[in-house]
């Protein structure tokens, strides 16, 4: 603009002081600046484009293969074109990368009328994520650089990475609260809702225990057999603050321990018991932005800034699986552990303050912390004289920080046992089996 605004006024300048070779090179100028800008213009409109990937959903270490076309709709043939198509950065940075990048996602080239060529590209999955694939920033312009167009020219995909899950040895979780199936030797109450069957009336039974079907059939008085009620399944507490998580330690840390997560709530779902998942993490979800996109950019900075993911979200609220069971519970738990995030939003006893109304009491609480505070040991008593069955599982490598972490809650009465590393996830159900 500013080009154009200064030939404008040189030309007249020209033309009043009579001065020909200036004011004929003035529209030698001119022409090519709105002749530039129109095919700068018109370049920009035509360019359409589309992305193919082969899968939306992997495992750690699946290979997912994206295709992207981009094509020419006008009969103009367009000088260049500068295609991107955008992966997060969070996905890049670490050693080795949460998304392995082998192929061309950045293409610089000419395009004819009607012609369309492609970005061909391969992604490894190294770790557990939900990943934005996209959208396609492309960039175009005149040739002498004077007038450039930036588009937004695709909807992005999204890529659910499932965090691994690791078999389990055993199937007790909590200090006597077992998770499998099992005979009760002592029961506390009987559940009135659950009939378990139907015995011969015996002297000081209630009338509201009486079972009228089974005694007019066989013309004797009956009465219900009712189960115990009894404490099974699992609720884990995912401790995702990012102030608990040393940087130095990431992601290697909190990626342990959504494995441990996975892990525990598979074996309890193998068990056939209930699980649930209260976390004070980010979902990955929350904080992509589809909507508000700027389609017409003036830099390519703008560009790449509106179709990014956001880094940051104002959500205060905990992110929670409620307490189920089945197949399909499971698998929310999983994608739900795959898109968790660590954040700044609650702090462990504001997230049990905020969830524990919506914990069932005949689940295990199993939190799953990576430091130990005197607010957590708080929080965690305050659960326990709730009436909450809780154990604890600590994310810490070194033993001595272990053993620190560990006394404080040994001596409120619940039971701590070290996530040390990967290969301890399969042992943690163990130690609570043999003790």
């Amino acid at each position: 603009m500013r080009w154009l605004t200064a030939t404008i006024l040189i030309l007249i300048a020209a033309l009043v002081l009579r001065l020909e070779l200036l004011a004929y090179a003035m529209y030698v100028l001119l022409a090519a600046l709105l002749s530039s800008r129109f095919l700068a213009q018109a370049w920009a409109k035509s360019i359409e484009a589309s992305r193919r990937c082969n899968r939306l959903t992997a495992e750690v270490g699946d290979t997912v293969a994206v295709v992207v076309t981009v094509r020419n709709q006008g009969r103009l043939p367009i000088a260049w074109l500068l295609a991107e198509d955008l992966l997060p950065h969070q996905a890049l940075i670490h050693r080795p990368p949460n998304l392995e990048l082998s192929g061309q996602r950045i293409r610089l080239s000419m395009l004819g009328g009607r012609a369309e060529k492609r970005l061909l590209y391969q992604l490894k999955c190294n770790r557990r994520g939900y990943y934005q694939l996209g959208p396609l920033v492309v960039e175009t312009g005149d040739v002498f650089g004077l007038h450039r167009r930036y588009r937004v020219v695709t909807h992005p995909h999204f890529l659910l990475v499932y965090p691994p899950v690791i078999p389990l040895e055993g199937f007790e979780i909590a200090s006597r609260r077992p998770i499998g199936e099992v005979r009760m030797t002592y029961r506390l109450y009987e559940d009135p809702t659950r009939i378990a069957g139907v015995r011969h009336y015996e002297p000081g039974d209630p009338l509201n225990r009486v079972h009228w079907r089974a005694t007019a059939r066989t013309g004797s008085l009956h009465s219900k057999v009712y189960e115990p009620s009894t404490v099974v399944g699992a609720t884990v507490l995912l401790e995702f603050h990012e102030a608990s998580h040393p940087r130095q330690n990431e992601p290697f840390r909190s990626e342990l321990a959504v494995i441990a997560a996975a892990s525990v709530a598979n074996a309890v779902y193998q068990m056939g018991q209930q699980i649930g998942l209260v976390t004070n993490g980010r979902d990955a979800a929350d904080r992509i932005r589809v909507e508000g996109w700027d389609f017409d950019p003036h830099t390519r900075r703008q560009a790449r800034q509106s179709a990014s993911m956001k880094e940051r979200s104002d959500r205060l609220q905990p992110v929670m699986v409620p307490t189920r069971r089945g197949a399909e519970q499971l698998r929310r738990i999983l994608e739900t552990l795959a898109r968790v995030e660590l954040t700044d939003g609650l702090r462990l006893p504001q997230l049990v303050l905020e969830s524990a109304g919506r914990l069932p009491r005949d689940a295990t609480v199993i939190a799953i912390l990576p430091t130990v505070t005197t607010e957590t040991v708080v929080t965690l008593q305050t659960l326990k004289q709730r009436g909450f069955a809780v154990a604890a599982i600590l994310n810490l490598h070194d033993e001595f920080d272990f053993a620190a972490a560990s006394g404080p809650l040994e001596s409120i009465g619940i039971r701590a046992h070290h996530l040390k590393n990967e290969s301890s996830v399969s042992g943690i159900c163990r130690q609570f089996l043999l003790r």
